[in-house]
């Protein structure tokens, strides 16, 4: 088991979801809300373009502390809360960091955030993994 402690940086996750991810994301999750899909639409509801969906956003949250503390296993991860707090778009990078919050025993809790340039998509996140 490897060795952590409060205050450690979890590993920075840097992914840039390519101009199909949310079409290819809509199929695997079945949610096929035209903000996601249909840049054409998005614009006429008031937002910049088609947005990321925001599970895509916590999964990257979950894999970047499942490979940053579970040694790359997904199992590791026993708990993940977030808050979505901004949206996420296509073509731009996404950068995970965070911290281990707590060590109690194989248990590790890592406070985390996603965020797209200055944009933090996702807040407050926490998991729990047991190593």
């Amino acid at each position: 088991m490897a060795d952590f402690k409060a205050g450690d940086a979890v590993p920075e996750l840097r992914v840039t979801p390519d101009k199909y991810l949310t079409n290819r994301y809509a199929g695997a999750s079945g949610d096929f809300n035209p903000i996601h899909i249909d840049a054409d639409f998005a614009k006429s509801v008031g937002l910049p373009s088609n947005i990321l969906h925001g599970l895509y956003s916590m999964g990257l949250v979950a894999k970047a502390a499942a490979q940053g503390l579970g040694g790359g296993d997904p199992r590791s991860l026993k708990k993940l809360t977030v808050q979505f707090r901004g949206m996420g778009l296509p073509e731009q990078e996404i950068v995970v960091t965070g911290s281990v919050k707590e060590v109690e025993g194989d248990r590790v809790t890592v406070d985390l955030e996603a965020a797209q340039g200055g944009n933090r998509i996702i807040r407050n996140a926490q998991a729990e993994l047991e190593l």
